[in-house]
């Protein structure tokens, strides 16, 4: 399941920084707005504990975590939504991500030049969304021309709900709301605002990038921030991106653990970011576990027995039969699957069977 989240933000916030930090792809990170012209793509391991506990019991020939993809895309500038300076390779590469991370600058520094001569990040953060509000008032616009002769006089049913979402949207885009604040009742119009793709729908993490003696309370930049996305349905994370850097630049897991307690962080803004993410985008692993590998399954929340036996293969759910379930601590207290099945702990499961985050599974099928 190929899913991506795109890191944004005006040139000069600290985007590149932070990709490199995630990413072991080093994307070019100077003091100059459009560093980072074509979309640098980083496959993201998402760090999940209970891999390596269960490793210690099975002793597999490999660990296979879950991965998100991370996308870091050129600095956007006023007028983008326009075709000013990147805006439209900007705009067309935020389109094809699943989630936006926006990164804020948060920090005073002499030595880094902004783009707009001061640092306020709430008005940045507006820069941006103003942008790509302007471009999916366009885009909405554009469908209502379309929609609205079938859905007034017509008997269309789906025009009709097509039409009456993109007018929601449209009131909130002029009121300079995102479309993610606008919220629909029915399963009807959930749907037709999904198929509209517009850019300001897209879950947003926004990532205030602070100095290190904020990294672990913030400070009035990121109370400011707080302030103004309280609405928005938005999450925020407080990361020092450089010292991030510098942990990354160290050898071993305890040496980078020692520094992040030197600053009282339990553990790096990056792992809490790549978390983040990974939830953001509603998803959840389940785990399987044998000599070969334990391997951990990316599927959405929600999802049935089935559906996530089709992760592994479609013709495991094409074929589904039943699926065999052990709860991660039941296999961490007992041992082993073995003593799992002794206890009369491992469940069998049918085709309605909602799977739970951490599931350690076996699917049974037959083609």
């Amino acid at each position: 399941m190929a899913l991506q989240c795109g890191i944004v933000g005006l040139p000069n916030v600290g985007k590149s920084t932070l990709f490199n930090c995630l990413s072991s792809a080093k994307a070019q990170a100077a003091n100059f707005p459009f560093c980072t012209i074509e979309p640098n793509v980083g496959v993201i391991t998402v760090p999940d504990e209970r891999l390596g506990k269960l490793a210690e019991l099975v002793h597999p020939g490999r660990i296979v975590p879950a991965t998100v993809e991370i996308v870091d895309i050129a600095g956007l500038v006023k007028g983008a939504s326009k075709g000013e300076g990147l805006g439209n390779k900007f705009l067309a590469n935020i389109r094809e991500t699943d989630a936006i991370i926006h990164v804020l600058r948060c920090f005073d520094d002499g030595n880094v030049t902004h783009v707009d001569g001061t640092i306020n990040p709430v008005r940045d953060k507006e820069i941006i969304d103003t942008e790509l509000q302007l471009k999916d008032l366009e885009t909405v616009e554009s469908r209502i021309q379309k929609v609205q002769k079938m859905a007034t006089t017509g008997g269309d049913k789906d025009a009709k709900i097509t039409y009456g979402v993109l007018m929601k949207y449209k009131e909130a885009l002029e009121q300079g709301k995102s479309a993610r604040t606008v919220e629909f009742d029915t399963k009807d119009e959930q749907t037709a605002a999904k198929n509209l793709f517009l850019l300001t729908s897209k879950p947003v993490l926004y990532v205030c990038n602070v100095d290190d003696a904020s990294a672990v309370n913030g400070n009035h930049y990121v109370d400011e921030v707080r302030e103004a996305v309280k609405d928005e349905n938005a999450e925020i994370l407080v990361i020092a991106a450089k010292t991030e850097a510098d942990i990354a630049e160290l050898e071993t897991y305890e040496d980078r653990q020692m520094f992040l307690e030197e600053l009282g962080l339990k553990e790096s803004g990056v792992n809490r970011l790549v978390k983040t993410a990974f939830h953001m985008l509603n998803l959840e692993t389940f785990i399987t576990a044998g000599e070969m590998e334990v391997k951990a399954w990316t599927y959405r929340k929600g999802w049935k027995a089935p559906q996530c036996a089709g992760v592994i293969h479609t013709d495991f759910e094409k074929g589904f039969i039943r699926a065999e379930v052990i709860k991660y601590e039941d296999y961490i207290h007992y041992g082993s699957e073995a003593a799992v099945r002794e206890a009369g702990k491992l469940n069998v499961e049918g085709k309605d069977y909602v799977v739970q985050d951490g599931d350690i599974m076996h699917f049974r099928f037959n083609v």
